[in-house]
């Protein structure tokens, strides 16, 4: 089979060869509209790198990308922390790139990554890697980790999230309690997101002990999730005790507790996820996952693969229990 070439791509785009060149490896010097339409050329056709291209463009620069929600979600910040640690050690330098939540995004997807010669490695976080972007990232030799997100091309790094559900539902079923109720974050398309997988595995304990779950759907805020939660709780069928996907959501129901007078945990017990400050400080039982010890072995998994690892760490996940329930 012929080569397809940086030509034929321009040709096809009906660009010049030098857009190309920065749609590829600068792409932040490409508008939005070009980008993705030499970007969609690039996969239709093939084309993929020389390999002389790839070596320069795997000199070596100290810098490793990270891209995150981090705008919508305290727990990405705390894994970046991780990173920002361990680079710290090695002298390397962290570029950080923000991308909205793929819940609020019409796709779980990624538009556009970071793909040039100016990284030695690529952390992405909570996001999933689009097929293409993949492969483009695979055939240019970029090190590349999914932390907290699935990916079949290369390393991850996650939590079990449907073992997170079926420890919340556990520990509250123990308690006696049988109408639960579960905040689950409203997200805009249909995928297989963490909340989704905690609240599977939450059912699933629910319901082998007879328990029954009421699902309602809330914002990715304390004031939406204290608006949803004051409804749930306001009627005499009330669930008497409800787990949110995250420690926010959490402090909302508690909040919408107290609004009707509800006390917690003898009128209604409350269950977040994550065990950041939040819960800390609202004294909230949780399931902890090891944010900062995460983005510490995404870096280290970074600086010692090769594009195209597909090694799978699980990290350990561990209820708190505090005061609310």
């Amino acid at each position: 089979m012929e080569r397809v070439t940086i030509y034929a791509v321009a040709s096809a785009a009906n660009v010049s060869i030098s857009t190309v060149s920065n749609a590829l490896n600068k792409p932040e010097r490409v508008n939005a509209e070009t980008l993705a339409r030499v970007l969609t050329v690039a996969d239709e056709l093939g084309y993929v790198p020389s390999e002389r291209a790839v070596a320069l463009a795997r000199r070596r620069t100290h810098r490793v990308g990270v891209m995150a929600p981090f705008t919508s979600y305290g727990s990405y910040l705390r894994r970046l922390s991780g990173v920002l640690d361990a680079a710290s050690e090695k002298g390397v330098d962290i570029v950080v790139y923000d991308h909205e939540s793929a819940a609020v995004a019409s796709s779980p997807v990624l538009a556009g990554m970071p793909i040039h010669g100016r990284l030695d490695g690529l952390i992405v976080m909570g996001l999933e890697i689009e097929g293409s972007i993949a492969e483009r990232l695979h055939h240019r030799g970029l090190p590349t980790v999914a932390l907290d997100a699935g990916s079949d091309r290369f390393s991850r790094i996650i939590s079990d999230d449907v073992e997170g559900g079926r420890i919340a539902a556990a520990h509250l079923v123990e308690r006696g309690h049988r109408r639960l109720g579960y905040l689950l974050e409203r997200q805009v398309s249909d995928y297989e997101s963490q909340a989704v997988k905690r609240l599977a595995g939450f059912r699933e304990v629910a319901e082998r002990a007879g328990a029954t779950v009421e699902v309602l759907h809330s914002g990715n805020s304390v004031a939406q999730a204290r608006a949803e939660a004051g409804r749930l709780l306001e009627g005499a069928d009330r669930p008497s005790a409800v787990m949110a996907h995250h420690d926010l959501l959490a402090v909302g129901v508690v909040l919408a507790a107290r609004d009707l007078g509800l006390r917690v945990p003898d009128d209604v017990a409350v269950m977040g996820c994550d065990d950041g400050e939040a819960a800390v400080a609202a004294d909230l039982t949780t399931v902890r996952q090891p944010f900062e010890r995460s983005g510490r072995v995404a870096f280290e998994m970074v600086q010692r693969g090769v594009a195209g690892d597909r090694t799978t760490v699980v990290l350990d996940l561990e209820l708190v229990v505090r005061s609310t329930t």
